[in-house]
């Protein structure tokens, strides 16, 4: 077969992997420390570049599990980034994707081209490598937007639980607290979620169990 050669540039292609848990009313971004130039030693996504014979989406599973340890997690791109300088050796533009987990599932271990794996707070992130501050502060947002489309915040949840949780979740997403009564107004007009008829008993006032609808 005859192989075209391109008259225009060919940037390379990447993947970058936003993954989030809350922990301890905590929202925290999963981050790898880069062994290898550039930004050797900077914390950065979890990414890397496609390989000729994979999609996007089964190369961003790939340097999720290489770099981190972590396998299963639902991916969904959700922006790219191409500013002709954001990589410093040459032209690349990224897929980003991003996903909730449930850190307590997922045993961290570093590997690839990563020397070490963390979850971080969003509330004191070191300095990034390459353009992903703006990479994960874009995915916040994309991730906020999908709480109120999707029973998301729900993956971080036991089988039963309070709306109380339930909005602490919210809240870690979102940084900022929620009016009570309008939270739970609107979060069960979704028809997301379900009385139990059981109450979750403890030193506090009992509170309504509930459950996926």
């Amino acid at each position: 077969m005859k192989q075209y050669c391109y008259d225009y540039p060919r940037p390379a292609v990447t993947t970058d992997i936003c993954l989030y848990t809350v922990v301890e009313d905590d929202l925290r971004i999963l981050l790898i420390r880069r062994g290898g130039e550039p930004f050797k030693g900077a914390w950065a996504l979890p990414g890397g570049f496609l390989q000729e014979n994979e999609t996007l989406d089964q190369c961003a599973a790939r340097e999720l599990r290489e770099e981190t340890g972590v396998l299963g997690a639902h991916l969904e791109a959700f922006a790219t980034f191409s500013e002709p300088k954001r990589d410093p050796r040459y032209r690349v533009v990224t897929a980003a994707y991003l996903a909730l987990v449930p850190a307590a599932d997922h045993a961290l271990q570093s590997g690839s081209d990563a020397d070490d794996a963390r979850w971080h707070s969003m509330d004191r992130l070191p300095d990034l490598a390459f353009d992903h501050a703006t990479i994960i502060r874009v995915a916040r947002a994309a991730l906020i937007a999908k709480l109120e489309r999707e029973p998301l915040a729900l993956t971080l949840l036991p089988s039963r639980f309070t709306l109380t949780q339930l909005q602490k979740v919210h809240e870690a997403i979102g940084g900022e607290p929620l009016d009570k009564r309008n939270f739970r107004r609107a979060i069960l007009a979704k028809g997301w979620i379900r009385e139990t008829g059981e109450l979750e008993r403890g030193n506090r006032r009992p509170a309504m169990l509930y459950d996926r609808a």
